[in-house]
């Protein structure tokens, strides 16, 4: 597998426009299983994980046509009831084929997923929420199997405003008979993008703070075009914020990134916010700060191993308590072979700034981690080489060049 090498120590500055949002795209694409007819989804992200969630709905016997940022998805012949056990296993979102499969032919038959080991994601919220449907459901060692004659609206009250439970009742409850009411559920700019796939397709949903409300709808062909990647636009204002440097992230919806930016305010970073730009600025440096990750509104999960690498630059002691993934620390060794003072306590992580980080060999061990550990490596003075793309590659399309684009010392070399 090919490596990272960064030669770092560099101010990034520039600017970057932002893909489509990774976690918009795969639920949409999902969102085609509901009808025969066409949708084509547009800014869809040239991602390992999209790949694997097209290659998913082909093994189901949809046709899938990508054409640059584009894709169509259409009928090709009869669904299959059985998703691909490569794909699932791959990844967790594969796992949302159940409820639209069991919602069309009255059975399904789905590998447990796989994807980042970042702890617990109980299938459970989604097994519940379906039985609550009136599905049968049975677990073996290796997959689950649904059946139901007919899918029916009840209200379902999910443990934890879960975005994958969510995501997943909302579409089963399309085609379920009378309505299906979520509540707590999650409310993420992922969560309301997919809202707005399904009612240009024909769906009643009504959503009302933490409560949606989803009635049985005919559903029709569409064509959809997904939000910016919040992610991904955090990440590179992170590598701009941990090099003091100034980057601006084009192509955003900074109303998405609003905790994010409080807790860059709070670490004493320039901000200014356009229509649909963000430019940080930490020419003199940054400071300490306090952030909780938790459901959204609340700061981001998916972040927090970025800006624990940005406080790892900053002067005084940050702490960062996460509320959401208790294995989301997997970044931590990473970053110490760089210098970084981080201890943990549970689910807090306890980050002491050091004057520099310095150059280390390390390896990505999921996503956002990967993405992390590529922060410290450019504010770091040296060399690094990071192993384990084939995990950063899933959230982050052209990664290198990007970097290359805002100064960075970044190549991709054979290992």
């Amino acid at each position: 597998m090919d490596v990272l090498h960064v030669e770092g120590g560099r101010r990034l500055s520039g600017r970057i426009a932002m893909e489509g949002a990774k976690n918009s795209a795969l639920p949409a694409c999902v969102a085609s299983l509901l009808t025969d007819d066409v949708v084509v989804i547009h800014r869809v992200p040239q991602l390992r994980d999209v790949s694997m969630i097209l290659f998913t709905l082909g093994s189901l016997r949809k046709r899938v046509v990508r054409n640059g940022m584009s894709v169509v998805i259409s009928e090709d012949g009869p669904l299959a009831p059985e998703a691909s056990a490569y794909s699932v296993r791959k990844m967790r979102a594969s796992f949302l084929v159940l409820g639209p499969l069991v919602g069309r032919l009255g059975r399904a038959v789905v590998p447990l997923p796989g994807g980042c080991s970042i702890g617990a994601r109980p299938i459970d919220f989604h097994l519940n929420g379906l039985r609550a449907l009136g599905a049968r459901v049975e677990e073996t060692p290796t997959s689950v199997v649904v059946t139901a004659e007919r899918l029916r609206g009840a209200r379902i009250e999910l443990p934890f405003p879960s975005v994958g439970a969510t995501e997943h009742l909302v579409m089963a409850g399309t085609l379920a008979a009378g309505v299906t009411e979520i509540v707590n559920a999650a409310v993420d700019p992922e969560v309301l993008d997919l809202v707005d796939l399904l009612h240009s397709m024909g769906a009643q949903i009504e959503v009302d703070g933490r409560t949606i409300r989803v009635a049985e709808s005919k559903l029709h062909g569409t064509e959809h075009t997904v939000i910016p990647d919040r992610m991904e636009a955090g990440t590179y204002l992170l590598a701009g914020v941990a090099t003091r440097g100034e980057v601006t992230a084009v192509d955003v919806r900074p109303e998405h990134l609003q905790s994010f930016l409080e807790a860059l305010g709070a670490m004493g970073v320039g901000i200014a916010s356009g229509e649909s730009s963000v430019t940080v600025s930490a020419a003199n440096g940054t400071h300490a700060a306090e952030v909780m990750t938790g459901p959204h509104p609340a700061f981001p999960t998916d972040l927090h191993p970025q800006l624990a690498a940005a406080m790892a630059c900053a002067s005084g002691t940050s702490r960062i308590v996460e509320t959401v993934f208790e294995g989301r620390t997997t970044y931590i060794d990473g970053l110490r072979a760089m210098g970084a003072q981080i201890v943990t306590d549970g689910r807090t992580a306890t980050i002491t700034g050091v004057r520099e980080l310095r150059g280390a060999r390390v390896e990505a061990p999921d996503i956002r981690a990967g993405a992390a550990l590529v922060i410290g490596a450019v504010a770091a003075h040296g060399a690094s080489t990071l192993s384990g793309l084939e995990h950063i590659e899933r959230g982050y399309d052209r990664l290198a060049e990007k970097l290359q684009l805002l100064g960075a010392h970044v190549e991709r070399r054979e290992a």
